[in-house]
């Protein structure tokens, strides 16, 4: 068991930071704006915290107009959610892949740590994630891609000075040079 806390007031921050200007701008995420990943950040934090509490619901596939305060409650919930026992027992989905609960937690981090780092490189905004987040994402892209390929493509070559962030990032397959 571990906590989301982090990872979500983290996301939270970087969501309320987003400014009306930045809703079109391109994003690391191939072909997404802001606004599209924005409506992606909020349909899995209401998948993950439904997954928590054993109960289906239908995620919102569109931004909702009070996305700026509905998004940092929800991402609150989530955190909550799998805060509870039974949220890591039993078997959940996450895109349509059968897993132990455990198992959708670290895809629930990942998703919020990778989709912040995109949120943050798009907005111009400072990410700072927790070095157990980034562990957690490592965990993910072994489980998931191995060595060679993380959840968004080919691994990305980093120089050897990269810091942990660019070399986690880079294993998922973004480019953690990517400028907006």
């Amino acid at each position: 068991m571990f906590d989301l806390g982090s990872a979500t007031a983290s996301m939270s921050r970087l969501v309320t930071g987003v400014r009306d200007d930045q809703l079109g701008a391109p994003t690391p995420c191939n072909d997404w704006t802001v606004t599209q990943l924005l409506a992606h950040i909020h349909q899995f934090t209401a998948v993950f915290t439904t997954n928590a509490r054993k109960q289906t619901a239908r995620p919102p596939t569109t931004l909702v107009d009070d996305w700026r305060t509905s998004m940092p409650h929800d991402l609150g919930e989530l955190a909550e959610a799998w805060r509870q026992p039974s949220a890591w027992e039993g078997r959940t989905s996450a895109g349509g892949v059968d897993m132990d609960a455990a198992t959708n937690a670290l895809v629930a981090v990942e998703e919020l740590t990778v989709h912040g780092w995109d949120l943050a490189r798009a907005t111009g905004q400072i990410f700072s994630p927790a070095d157990d987040e980034l562990s957690r994402v490592d965990e993910f892209v072994t489980m998931f891609g191995g060595a060679e390929n993380g959840p968004y493509g080919p691994a990305v070559p980093v120089p050897p000075d990269a810091d942990r962030v660019q070399t986690v990032i880079a294993r998922t397959g973004r480019d953690p040079g990517w400028t907006r």
